[in-house]
């Protein structure tokens, strides 16, 4: 994976539209190290209830893909969201799953952590955490990054509630050093916890005109699909290893 390619090329993407996530927001020339403090970011509120597409649905055995507005699916109809997507793959494989969609688009590690109770409400057997790629584009710490997905993780297993983590990239803008860092944080997460990990979410796809939308950032329909088949080759043994519910079954 040509990581320093695609973060670069990622950045461009981000500079030449920053009113959509926020991005260009700090000048350009801003070198911050992993540990320094951000300046003040007005986050947005974020709940569920205010998008009906995230909403929990009321029973039944699910999956939640925890994310930002690469997993909301931005720009997309909801059916072609790679949550939705993998939904599709699970009754391919006779998997008895609800995929639900908590993806909202410009929330940060911060953002997840806020509503991960709300999030995690039901009967949930696999987490999903896609989360970071907002810090990254606005230089965030990467302790803070850390400490969020942390306790995310935390409350999914307090639950029983396997996790898979799914790593990205922040852009280069913000120094080697601070990319380096932030890039280690899921596979140390993923060791420290023994969690399967999805190295980059959006590996195959960042960075390729053809499966971007115009803005450069948010995949197409056809990206979202190579971004399902890559979660899957992780989900997949994750629900093979223990019982799971298939169709037919109770899914107590």
């Amino acid at each position: 994976m040509q990581i320093r390619l695609i973060s670069g090329l990622w950045l461009v993407a981000c500079l030449a539209v920053p009113a959509m996530i926020g991005c260009g927001s700090r000048d350009s020339g801003d070198r911050r190290s992993p540990e320094a403090a951000p300046p003040p970011v007005a986050e947005r509120p974020t709940s569920l209830a205010n998008e009906p597409a995230t909403a929990p649905k009321p029973s039944g055995p699910r999956i939640v893909v925890l994310g930002d507005s690469l997993t909301a699916g931005l720009g997309l109809a909801s059916e072609e969201a790679y949550p939705a997507v993998l939904e599709r793959r699970l009754r391919d494989e006779g998997f008895n799953y609800q995929v639900v969609n908590a993806g909202i688009s410009g929330d940060t590690s911060a953002g997840g952590l806020s509503r991960i109770d709300l999030a995690l409400q039901g009967d949930v057997r696999v987490l999903i955490v896609a989360l970071g790629g907002n810090d990254g584009l606005r230089g965030l710490p990467v302790t803070q990054l850390k400490s969020n997905l942390s306790r995310i993780i935390e409350r999914a297993q307090d639950r029983s509630a396997r996790v898979v983590l799914a790593g990205m990239e922040a852009p280069t803008n913000w120094g080697d050093v601070y990319t380096k860092a932030f890039r280690d944080v899921y596979p140390s997460l993923a060791q420290q916890y023994d969690l399967p990990l999805v190295p980059f979410l959006l590996e195959g796809v960042a960075a390729i005109p053809q499966l971007n939308q115009r803005d450069g950032i948010h995949p197409t329909a056809e990206g979202d699909r190579i971004i399902a088949d890559t979660v899957w080759k992780v989900l997949k043994p994750v629900l093979e290893r223990s019982p799971a519910p298939k169709k037919g079954a109770s899914g107590s």
